[in-house]
């Protein structure tokens, strides 16, 4: 039962208002504990203890008076006090932690006018962490009351689908997915005229699409999701047009999710919304995290192994003539070539009579110990040296040869999507045993997982499973 019924905007509005004072009330609050936290913990109860006098309480309590001013505009500026039903957790911690930075450096700032008194550089930097934890779990914690409310028929917003088919169904199914959102779908409207009064897809069709502005009015509509199909979009302005008088949010939901292949989401450049349909994860701090990882862990393997490698190295040279390493060019980031590194398991001349061809079981071309060292993967060690360099990655696709890429990229959908990131020495197809004359498609599918659902923590999750079972496989070639 929805205890409110349906509320009117001006109830909506001073509810609104009520939420945000009180969400204003409780940041300023827990950020004026923190900041006599901070000093207390500093002088009193840190575990830097202080070896002269304690400087005197009342300089950091007349600077609170600036703290809360400096941090409220902050909160405000930075949207902390928007309606966010939908925006996740993360997203609001990251915010409260931009907002409490710049505040905390407009405090630095204000602090170096204040020459007669003297305040404790580490005050401040506690200070700066405690309000952004203390703040981000009072938030998190009013939250979830409100999640809770929600769930059981409070606290509730009037929804209208805007819509039909695949787009919109699958919008309707997200949001009864999600009730702790509070949203509750009054119907959808849909674009042909014989389908009104009909049910489709469970809901009620209300009416057309460029009826959205009167009926969100008469139905004292909080939200309208817009998730018309792609043929539709000569319709939208009508739609919008409808809209714009009244008081309903707009959400807008583009039809082009079976276009998104690769890491979709939205940014914005100077203003401007970007849909992203197919990216890299690897940016930013991700690409940061993921290359030190890279080179700390190579570092170390190629310490741990250099006896080995000088030992294969030995073996190769006085059981075969020919060079110890093979290298041979390979695609990598972005469709990049590279040398890629490898012990040499095969004669000098094995692809002289064949060209380039796969290798197979019981390779007649393989030198005598060339077996055991694919069998082992160890004639893998030596791309570690590619790892230091940058051109490939611990965890990532294996990197195939240009020759044999032209073939698969005509036959396997989505193929060159594989380098969107670096190539690796082991991966996700490969723990999972898609090596060597194995299904090429099946290989693409783990490759791709890999990439959607990628992170530092999936990438020593596969570096564990490569020790255990990556390197000796029976259909290592």
């Amino acid at each position: 039962m929805e205890a409110w019924g349906a509320p009117s905007p001006a109830m909506l509005k001073r509810h609104s208002q009520f939420i945000e004072s009180l969400m204003l009330l409780a940041d300023l609050l827990v950020i004026s504990i923190s900041w006599l936290g901070s000093y207390y913990f500093r002088f009193y109860w840190g575990p830097v203890q202080v070896y002269r006098d304690i400087p005197d309480v009342r300089p950091y309590l007349l600077l609170l008076g600036l703290i809360v001013i400096v941090w409220g505009v902050a909160f405000k500026a930075f949207g902390l006090y928007r309606p966010k039903r939908i925006a996740s957790r993360l997203a609001e911690v990251r915010d409260i932690a931009k907002a409490s930075t710049l505040a905390v450096l407009i405090l630095i700032a204000a602090t170096f006018f204040l020459r007669q008194f003297e305040f404790s550089r580490i005050v401040i930097a506690c200070f700066w962490v405690f309000s952004i934890v203390s703040v981000s779990l009072v938030r998190s914690s009013f939250r979830e009351v409100l999640r809770v409310t929600r769930r059981s028929g409070y606290n509730l917003r009037h929804v209208l689908i805007v819509g039909e088919g695949a787009l919109a169904r699958t919008v309707a199914e997200k949001i009864r997915a999600r009730p702790e959102l509070g949203f509750r779908i009054r119907g959808l409207l849909v674009g042909d005229p014989n389908m009104v009064g009909q049910q489709v897809d469970g809901l009620s069709a209300l009416g057309t699409y460029e009826q959205a502005g009167e009926l969100a009015e008469a139905l004292s509509i909080d939200r309208v999701f817009i998730a018309i199909p792609l043929e539709a979009y000569g319709r939208m302005e009508a739609i919008l047009r409808s809209l714009e008088d009244g008081t309903a949010a707009v959400n807008a939901v583009p039809d082009l999710h079976q276009y998104v292949t690769l890491r979709g989401g939205v940014e914005e450049f100077d203003g401007l919304p970007l849909i992203s349909l197919q990216d890299s994860p690897h940016y930013g701090w991700n690409q940061v995290g993921k290359r030190v990882m890279d080179i700390v862990l190579s570092s170390v393997a190629l310490l741990i192994t250099g006896p080995l490698l000088l030992l294969v190295a030995a073996i190769i040279k006085f059981t075969s003539p020919g060079p110890v390493l093979y290298r041979q060019e390979r695609m990598g980031l972005d469709g990049r070539t590279f040398r890629m590194l490898k012990f040499r398991s095969m004669g000098i001349d094995a692809e002289d009579e064949t060209g380039p061809v796969w290798a197979t079981l019981d390779d007649e071309r393989r030198t005598a110990i060339g077996t055991w060292l694919r069998r082992t993967s160890l004639d893998e060690l030596p791309q570690l040296f590619n790892v230091l360099k940058g051109e490939m990655s611990l965890v990532g696709p294996r990197p195939e040869r240009p020759v044999f890429i032209e073939e698969f990229r005509k036959q396997i959908p989505r193929y060159m999507l594989r380098h969107k990131v670096k190539a690796g020495i082991t991966g996700w197809a490969q723990v999972n045993g898609w090596r060597g004359d194995t299904s090429i498609e099946r290989r693409i599918e783990c490759d791709l997982f890999y990439i959607e659902n990628w992170s530092l923590l999936f990438d020593w999750r596969i570096l564990w499973l490569s020790l255990w079972k990556g390197f000796i496989h029976k259909n290592a070639m």
